[in-house]
């Protein structure tokens, strides 16, 4: 394992083969996340920044499962990923460490000019349009870890949807660490051009280690005039993933934004997606859920900034929180003075399962004019005792009737999420 420096930077970049100005991106990231501190909001984070592995390659890009690790294709066969590709998907990126080792698409995304390359690829392919939304939207300098992702990115998911497109089926990225404190920082860019649509659904899970790992992507989107852009992720990382990732989308003109995070699992979360409704009539919302265990911090929400005029968002997060674990909803909901006649709605419902666990809702409202409206509305409550009773008047062992209960808290996160990913919700709700 070889420390984090500018050798390890350079090494990384020359093996990629990158143009110049990259490598000079990458030590700039590297010399600003060593000025940064830690954030001074929401969990304490105790990384051993000098015990991570920043960079593991396992295997080539292909674009055929029989050049894939027989030991590393099984992963994938276990998770669903391989036979989710051949019936449901347009397209799918899966990432082991470090680097993509399996990307494939249909034809007829080809045919329809649509652009979908891990993003190592996108740079040698498509360098002009790379360098046009790379670093534009989430810049290298926000935090220490939007820094230490421009230092060391690799992998994630280049998309380009050309005008007047459509895609009949989703497009998918798995993620996937297995080793022992390991880095994943993958850079995820995503252009949805003027009346266009598109689905993309995100997949992480980790190998359960006593040492901690760091999961830090960023993930920038643009979604042009009347455009749609829906983004759904569930995050499943084992419990010693430190798991802190920037994620932001830009709307121009009655565009559409929509986000539906999943966080089940992760040391602790620092996640928040967001929207900058840049555009007249463009609409942004957020639908997560958050279940935090013992030992497990979530500090989850959304941030919606309303800069356009008759702009919409709406934020809904659902929090469970059981064993002693921490869920928290934080989120920033901005109208500026331009957005006049905008509407924000944000609602914060959360349960909370035993006496030890813990939850707060710590949001920051703005409102810049006197012509648009904030509603904002939280609520904590205990799993209901009555509801607990009736079901188990009815036979329902206690076990199953908190399930149902529990299920019920969540149906409105469960519609939004494509089936096969419920599916998967459901089976890893009954798990922790």
């Amino acid at each position: 394992m070889e420390k984090l420096s500018e050798d390890l930077i350079r090494k990384i970049s020359k093996s990629k083969g990158e143009p110049e100005w990259m490598l000079e991106f990458r030590l700039n990231s590297y010399k600003k996340f060593l000025e940064l501190d830690n954030p001074s909001f929401g969990p304490k984070l105790d990384i051993d920044f000098d015990s991570i592995n920043y960079y593991k390659k396992v295997g080539n890009n292909t674009d055929d499962w029989k050049n894939v690790n027989c030991g590393i294709y099984n992963r994938f066969k276990s998770l669903g990923v391989v036979d989710a590709e051949k019936n449901k998907l347009d397209g799918v990126t899966n990432q082991y460490e470090s680097e993509v080792i399996y990307h494939n698409s249909r034809d007829e995304l080809k045919n329809k000019g649509v652009i979908f390359e891990s993003s190592d690829d996108a740079l040698r392919d498509h360098p002009e349009l790379f360098q046009e939304y790379f670093n534009h939207l989430v810049k290298y300098d926000e935090n220490k870890f939007t820094a230490l992702n421009g230092a060391l990115w690799s992998g994630g998911s280049f998309i380009y949807i050309p005008k007047n497109t459509k895609l009949d089926r989703p497009l998918q990225s798995y993620f996937r660490i297995d080793s022992v404190s390991l880095g994943q920082f993958e850079r995820t860019i995503i252009i949805v051009d003027e009346n266009s649509e598109l689905s993309y659904i995100e997949g992480c899970t980790a190998l359960s280690h006593s040492q901690n790992s760091l999961h830090a992507g960023v993930v920038e989107i643009y979604v042009k005039k009347n455009a749609k852009m829906k983004y759904s992720t569930i995050q499943n990382w084992s419990r010693d993933v430190y798991n802190l990732v920037t994620k932001r989308a830009i709307c121009d003109e009655n565009a559409l934004m929509e986000w539906v995070d999943g966080n089940v699992g992760s040391k602790v979360t620092m996640k928040y997606p967001s929207c900058i409704l840049k555009g007249d009539n463009s609409v942004g919302n957020s639908i997560s859920i958050a279940y935090a265990k013992s030992n497990q911090i979530l500090d989850a929400g959304a941030k919606m900034i309303h800069i356009g005029k008759n702009t919409r968002s709406n934020i809904i997060s659902k929090s469970i929180a059981s064993e002693g674990g921490t869920a928290n909803y934080r989120g920033t909901t901005k109208i500026c003075e331009s957005a006049l006649g905008s509407k924000a709605s944000i609602k914060c419902d959360t349960i909370m399962l035993d006496d030890k666990s813990i939850s707060d809702t710590i949001p920051k409202n703005v409102m810049l004019n006197d012509e648009s409206t904030l509603e904002h509305e939280a609520t904590v409550s205990r799993l209901s005792e009555e509801k607990l009773f009736y079901l188990e008047s009815k036979g329902i062992p206690e076990s199953k009737a908190k399930e149902l209960l529990i299920m019920g808290f969540l149906s409105d996160f469960k519609k939004e999420l494509p089936v096969e990913y419920a599916i998967e919700l459901n089976r890893l709700l009954k798990e922790i």
